[in-house]
C-alpha cells in the first residue's frame, strides 16, 4: 500500500514530465522491494541466531537496520538504472 501511495505522490509531482509514469513505477517498485526484503531478513535473522547460539534479540535490529539500508539503496539505484538508462 505505502509502494503505491509514494508511487502516486512521485507521479503527481512530477506529471507533467515525460517519464512522470516511470518514476512512479520506479517508486511503487523500490518501496514494496525493500519491503519485502525486510520482512524476509526480520523473520531469518532470528531463526539463524536462536539457531547459532546466540540472542536473537541483541543482533537482529542490528543487521536488520543494516540490510533495508543498505538493499534499499541499491534497490532504488538499480531499478533507476534499469527504467531509465
Amino acid at each position: 500500500m505505502w509502494g503505491g501511495v509514494a508511487g502516486f505522490v512521485a507521479y503527481w509531482i512530477y506529471h507533467g514530465s515525460d517519464n512522470a509514469l516511470a518514476l512512479g513505477l520506479l517508486m511503487t517498485a523500490a518501496i514494496v522491494l525493500n519491503l519485502l526484503i525486510g520482512s524476509l531478513i526480520g523473520v531469518l535473522v532470528p531463526l539463524v541466531l536462536e539457531k547459532a547460539g546466540r540472542d536473537p534479540a541483541m543482533g537482529s535490529s542490528v543487521l536488520l537496520t543494516f540490510t533495508t539500508d543498505s538493499m534499499g539503496f541499491f534497490i532504488f539505484l538499480g531499478l533507476a538504472t534499469l527504467f531509465f538508462a
